[in-house]
């Protein structure tokens, strides 16, 4: 299945009662709980998925804030959700896809493959004039049965290396930083113990992976923006954020754009929480600046 399925393509599956689980993921980074939103105005069917408590498990510091969940939990999570073997799945949330892609990584990362992400997201959606829903939705109980491993992940010692585990990568490879370019600099550093970078990572904000309406940009224009980095369809490449929430999304981006990418899924709050792991400051030496401002919902998801 495409990674991608505009709002007019969606409201014709719904028309023509095509089997479609479709689920609500707005979160932002230390922002207020986004049920509070989904019961004020969701797409009609559309079921609330917490963040927090079922797209990441629990450990410890070391190994980030958001942690992946155990395959067991994601599945009873994923029935609760109303997902059966064979649906179709499409997720959204209101600030471009950055939350929504988490869960998205993680149904492929399980083995369910037929999941899309609403492009534009819940703005699309209404910006269309399609209805609109309120109050909480209780679907049937599911039948999927989620694994994991389908999708490439690489640890934090595969990064400190250059990520030449010769198992999965070449001895060289690119590792991109998804997180707002004052973050990768270490200018501000909100949520985790040190500032900065891993060393040798290069600065890709998930910002410049879509356009002013929150869709992301054509494949043809992605292709040329991680060119620009150095990044080909050929490439070893890897990706983290803050805790591997937004990193999801420059995957999906970068899957759009013909591009196969790992997940280093405790990101930069996991390798910052290991004081022998070096940490470096300011931008990539030749780098070219590819920031962009965000609206501020959107600017705040940079888990």
């Amino acid at each position: 299945m495409k990674t991608l399925i505009d709002a007019a393509a969606l409201w014709e599956r719904m028309q023509a009662g095509a089997r479609t689980v479709l689920l609500d993921v707005r979160w932002t980074l230390g922002g207020p709980h986004g049920h509070e939103s989904y019961t004020r105005g969701h797409i009609p069917g559309a079921v609330f998925v917490d963040l927090e408590t079922e797209l990441a498990g629990h450990g410890t510091a070391q190994q980030g804030r958001h942690p992946l969940p155990e395959p067991a939990a994601l599945t009873e999570a994923a029935r609760g959700w109303g997902i059966n073997t064979g649906d179709t799945v499409v997720a959204y949330d209101d600030g471009g896809n950055m939350a929504a892609a988490r869960l998205w990584w993680l149904l492929r990362d399980g083995g369910f493959d037929r999941v899309a992400l609403l492009d534009g997201g819940l703005g699309a959606w209404r910006a269309a004039d399609y209805p609109i829903a309120d109050g909480d939705e209780r679907p049937p109980r599911g039948d999927v049965q989620l694994a994991s491993g389908r999708m490439p992940t690489v640890g934090a010692d595969t990064a400190v290396t250059g990520l030449d585990d010769v198992r999965r990568w070449p001895s060289s490879g690119i590792l991109l930083d998804a997180r707002a370019g004052e973050r990768y600099r270490g200018e501000t550093e909100p949520m985790d113990p040190r500032a900065g970078h891993v060393p040798g990572a290069l600065s890709a904000p998930t910002s410049a992976n879509l356009a002013a309406d929150n869709r992301f940009l054509p494949a043809a224009e992605l292709t040329v923006r991680f060119a620009a980095l150095g990044v080909t369809p050929s490439s070893a490449v890897a990706v983290y954020c803050g805790s591997g929430i937004t990193a999801a999304h420059e995957i999906a981006a970068l899957e759009v754009a013909g591009i196969r990418a790992a997940l280093f899924p405790g990101s930069f709050s996991a390798w910052s929480n290991h004081p022998e792991l070096p940490v470096a400051t300011g931008p990539a030496a030749g780098a070219q600046v590819v920031d962009r401002q965000l609206p501020e919902s959107r600017d705040k998801v940079n888990g």
